[in-house]
């Protein structure tokens, strides 16, 4: 390609090379990237730790193109874009399917073993992407859920959606997905503060895999104070990368934003990127996504009669493992350092789709297993000869 396009990338993604061949393509700090480093870029792929506004961009002229690796878009001055008249794109259901993977595991871990997982009522917050698919995969377990969005309830009627203040107070499982915006009639900063956290039922289970703000820091920790009984998993922060260490130290699960980490998602995630370029200047499009995934290191395997699902979600994410080096990180002389460096070390970590599970004879643990999106081998019947 002659003079080819200069692409300034998060150094976080993958798969860059692969990808964008035949580009030049520098990769920077996400979380500290500068008007400098883009001021000669043509094209800009960031993730959600970017601030992609006048401060940044003010130098680049030659922008054809900014582009996101994430499903939200709270991070992008998109009323400055437009006004620039910047194509941009995001990656919309990308990770969609990790985040999932992570709440199923937290709710798992979290729960007694024994706990029946079909007597839970779940409460999902944000019925995008996300909050679709674990609707969907919950329905399909025989779980009931309640779910909660006021943009989709107006604009589709109030059929199937149910108010928050009922959710909250009716669901034994709480899961946050929404967007973070601080305009509107359906703003979100705050959205869950301390009366709403109060209205929790006895012994709830609060699960953030969305966005930090969503949640009040200060008003959930003062609430957990008051109440012991209440179960918190927290992925993302109000102020991360800095972390309310006193907030930490009483949820059950802590994670540095990970929640969507899987090598899928963010493979996924640089490939509609590179599919949104070729649209947008009409050239090739990459080779298909499936031949560019590797297969994974465990993508099978037997398991006994004893076995239960979180032994198969655990082959293939351990939800424990990230919460014990976020732990440790904590600890750290420069703590939101440590929360970044996290994050760019990340395990490779696969989709609980990659995993096909033979043995599983229980009709039970099959619909469940099936529900999360393990493959099953068949169960094999004898028939006695005639």
């Amino acid at each position: 390609m002659n003079n080819p396009l200069k692409i300034v990338a998060d150094e976080n993604m993958p798969a860059l090379d692969t990808m964008f061949n035949g580009f030049s393509v520098t990769r920077v700090a996400g979380r500290t990237m500068s008007a400098k480093d883009v001021e000669t870029a043509d094209v800009l792929l960031v993730r959600s730790v970017t601030q992609v506004n006048e401060a940044l961009l003010s130098r680049a002229k030659h922008l054809k193109m900014v582009g996101t690796a994430t499903i939200g878009m709270d991070h992008l001055d998109q009323a400055y874009l437009l006004d620039r008249g910047i194509p941009f794109f995001n990656a919309p259901g990308c990770n969609a399917e990790a985040v999932v993977d992570y709440v199923l595991a937290a709710i798992h871990n979290l729960l007694p073993e024994d706990f029946p997982l079909r007597g839970l009522t779940v409460g999902i917050i944000g019925a995008g992407n996300v909050g679709g698919r674990l609707q969907k995969r919950l329905s399909l377990a025989g779980v009931n859920t309640l779910v909660c969005d006021p943009p989709r309830a107006l604009a589709e009627g109030e059929e199937g959606f149910t108010r928050l203040d009922t959710l909250l107070s009716k669901s034994d499982v709480v899961c946050l997905h929404t967007p973070l915006t601080t305009v509107g009639s359906f703003a979100t900063y705050h959205m869950l503060g301390e009366a709403e956290l109060r209205l929790l039922k006895p012994g709830a289970v609060l699960i953030n895999a969305g966005r930090g703000p969503v949640v009040d820091n200060q008003a959930l920790s003062r609430v957990m104070d008051q109440r012991n009984d209440l179960i918190v998993a927290l992925d993302v922060w109000e102020h991360e990368p800095s972390v309310d260490k006193d907030l930490a130290d009483k949820v059950a699960l802590g994670s540095p934003h990970i929640a969507g980490y899987s090598l899928d998602g963010k493979l996924r995630g640089t490939y509609m990127l590179r599919e949104r370029l070729s649209e947008l200047l009409g050239i090739a499009a990459p080779p298909p996504l499936r031949e560019l995934l590797p297969l994974a290191p465990i993508s099978s395997v037997t398991v006994t009669e004893s076995a239960s699902v979180l032994d198969v979600i655990s082959v293939v994410y351990s939800v424990v493992s990230d919460d014990r080096r976020f732990r440790r990180s904590l600890s750290a002389v420069n703590q939101a350092a440590s929360f970044d460096l996290l994050r760019k070390n990340y395990p490779v970590r696969r989709e609980f789709s990659t995993l096909t599970v033979n043995g599983v004879v229980d009709p039970y643990k099959r619909q469940l297993l099936s529900a999360f999106g393990f493959n099953l081998s068949p169960v094999s019947t004898y028939v006695p000869s005639e």
